[in-house]
């Protein structure tokens, strides 16, 4: 067991799948990330891959999606909508990838998640702005936002 208390990870950790090397990303990348790869090693974190995009039913390569009017919390309170860079509304899909996600975090027993930055579904305190321009805003993917409220501490891929 770790013995560093400057995070509660232990046991367990949801990762995000791209962040590990699985080619889940919209653009059927994956955003492999060694710095992650030697936090879990070192903190001795058994990484549990999630793609919320994928738990719920999004194809690999799929459509850029930007959170509009708000960030995941606006979301999950109906607030705000995701939609894809053609105008296709998928906030339903999205709040379904966040909820499978955190069925999946109360399984393994992980109250810790890291989660790939921007992402709108896993953004951790930073997300795009909704625009399909670039821009990024303070925010909270649907996924990162969901796991939060239920308790789970959420990490960004560049916070290890």
């Amino acid at each position: 067991m770790p013995t560093d208390t400057t995070t509660s990870c232990s046991g367990n950790v949801l990762v995000s799948a791209c962040l590990l090397g699985v080619k889940c990303r919209y653009d059927g990348n994956s955003a492999f990330n060694e710095r992650v790869l030697k936090y879990l090693e070192e903190k001795g974190l058994n990484p549990i891959p999630v793609c919320p995009e994928q738990l719920a039913g999004f194809p690999t390569p799929r459509k850029k999606c930007e959170i509009k009017d708000g960030d995941g919390f606006d979301v999950i309170e109906g607030k705000a909508e995701v939609y894809t860079e053609d105008g296709k509304d998928v906030t339903e899909l999205f709040v379904r990838g966040a909820e499978e996600t955190l069925r999946i975090a109360r399984v393994v027993n992980a109250s810790t998640a890291i989660l790939k930055s921007l992402s709108p579904s896993c953004g951790a305190g930073r997300i795009y702005d909704g625009s399909f321009s670039g821009r990024t805003k303070e925010g909270w993917g649907v996924a990162a936002a969901m796991l939060r409220m239920a308790g789970v501490e959420v990490l960004s891929n560049l916070d290890v």
